[in-house]
């Protein structure tokens, strides 16, 4: 059994990550979803909470924060850390370092060695934009498992590369980064 943080940031894709909390956790593993405050926005974090029974994050500097600095135990507490879905906005700010907000300062605070995969899901004309283009290429030179979008019919209409990949999959690969770090 691993621990997992399960990092979904604002994406139509946030109802796959719930489906995907309750696979990775009927997998076995620990996991605890991190959520950016506008995904909280979308989906409460209770239901993460209810179908992994495990605690939810989304701000460390509330009245619900759990420990003086949420980023840095969650970050010793994982064993690997997955964003599913990675809007164009998460992608950005892990490519380049920033910590605004829980998510970001605790992917930051990771040790080395931890894995980190990332499955962006965004509209396809997002996807095919240059700046998204090296801020994913840019987070595989740094280490992180780039997961690719499927293609398909999206939420917004449009058909193209863009959509999060089915949760049964997702769970295939967390498996086999993890089977990567023994």
């Amino acid at each position: 059994m691993a621990h997992l943080l399960l990092a979904a940031s604002a994406s139509v894709a946030l109802y796959k990550a719930c489906d995907l909390a309750s696979k990775l956790t009927q997998d076995g593993h620990k996991v605890r979803a991190l959520l950016t405050p506008r995904a909280a926005e979308l989906i409460h974090p209770q239901l993460f909470e209810a179908v992994t029974g495990e605690p939810a994050y989304v701000d460390e500097f509330t009245s619900t924060r759990r420990t003086a600095m949420d980023h840095i135990d969650l970050a010793k507490w994982a064993d690997l850390f997955l964003a599913a879905p990675a809007s164009a906005d998460l992608v950005a700010r892990f490519a380049h370092g920033l910590a605004n907000d829980l998510v970001t300062t605790t992917a930051l605070a990771l040790p080395a060695s931890t894995p980190r995969l990332v499955s962006p899901a965004m509209n396809p004309n997002m996807l095919a934009q240059p700046a998204v283009k090296r801020n994913l290429a840019q987070l595989a030179a740094d280490g992180w498992h780039v997961i690719e979008p499927d293609a398909g019919h999206m939420a917004c209409g449009d058909d193209g590369k863009g959509r999060l990949p089915d949760p049964a999959a997702l769970v295939l690969r967390v498996r086999q980064a993890l089977a990567l770090r023994k």
